[in-house]
């Protein structure tokens, strides 16, 4: 599996064009949950890991936000050595959800070379994603094609579910 860098826009381009035959996937997967999805899905996502660096792409902190519990709050206000309230101010909203976000994208802790500023006390959901390797992956079906819109190695997890015979 050899995965190259694409564009959110390449991304959304290549996901819109796919989508009936994935949503007849998503579909015949959510019906019979099959017991050897995670393992397959697992399979690809350590594959697939095995040859794209996410430094070379970054698409995921240039464009969605991660929904921020307390606890990553606390631990990124004591990185940055900040008081949780005025870290809240200086870089957090509450979405039209009620969730906490980063008030702007790109992540503010992204820099220029794509390195992480606060990588070793990075949100939970930024530790989690692209969520490919997590277990009874079809609940999360819906979000994970989605996630082909930013990620080239969801889209590449698709693309090969797809010649699975499940």
């Amino acid at each position: 599996m050899n995965i190259n860098y694409k564009t959110p826009e390449e991304l959304k381009l290549l996901t819109d064009k796919s989508r009936p035959e994935t949503n007849a996937l998503l579909k015949k997967l959510k019906k019979k949950k099959p017991r050897r999805l995670d393992d397959v899905v697992h399979a690809l996502h350590y594959e697939a890991f095995d040859n794209f660096d996410c430094l070379d792409c970054a698409n995921c902190c240039k464009t969605i936000g991660p929904r921020l519990i307390d606890k990553d709050i606390e631990r990124l206000a004591k990185h940055l050595k900040m008081k949780v309230p005025d870290f809240m101010g200086q870089y957090i909203k509450t979405d039209e959800d009620g969730d906490f976000v980063f008030n702007e994208h790109p992540c503010p802790f992204l820099m220029p070379d794509n390195y992480c500023m606060v990588y070793e006390s990075r949100p939970k959901a930024c530790r989690e994603y692209p969520h490919t390797d997590r277990k009874r992956f079809y609940q999360i079906l819906d979000l994970s094609h989605k996630n082909c819109e930013t990620c080239p190695v969801v889209l590449d997890v698709f693309e090969e579910l797809k010649k699975e015979n499940f």
